[in-house]
């Protein structure tokens, strides 16, 4: 069985996989797929596992520039 944080994990991780590969398709999956570092730097620090959370997070800061520059 799984755990509560080890599923959340799971979520996070596979939303940034599925955005990021349909992010060519609309501008909307660039923000989700920046939502979904920031669930996964949120997973990362409950973890313990302070370096992947921090990447995460400047993950997320970078997607969500992408999104505010990319073309609507």
């Amino acid at each position: 069985m799984m755990d509560a944080l080890t599923l959340f994990g799971l979520f996070a991780v596979t939303a940034m996989l599925v955005t990021y590969a349909l992010e060519d398709r609309s501008h909307w999956f660039v923000l989700v797929f920046a939502v979904s570092c920031a669930l996964g730097s949120v997973y990362g620090f409950l973890q313990g596992a302070w370096p992947f959370g921090v990447v995460e997070a400047i993950w997320a800061v970078v997607a969500l520039r992408r999104w505010h520059l990319r073309p609507r």
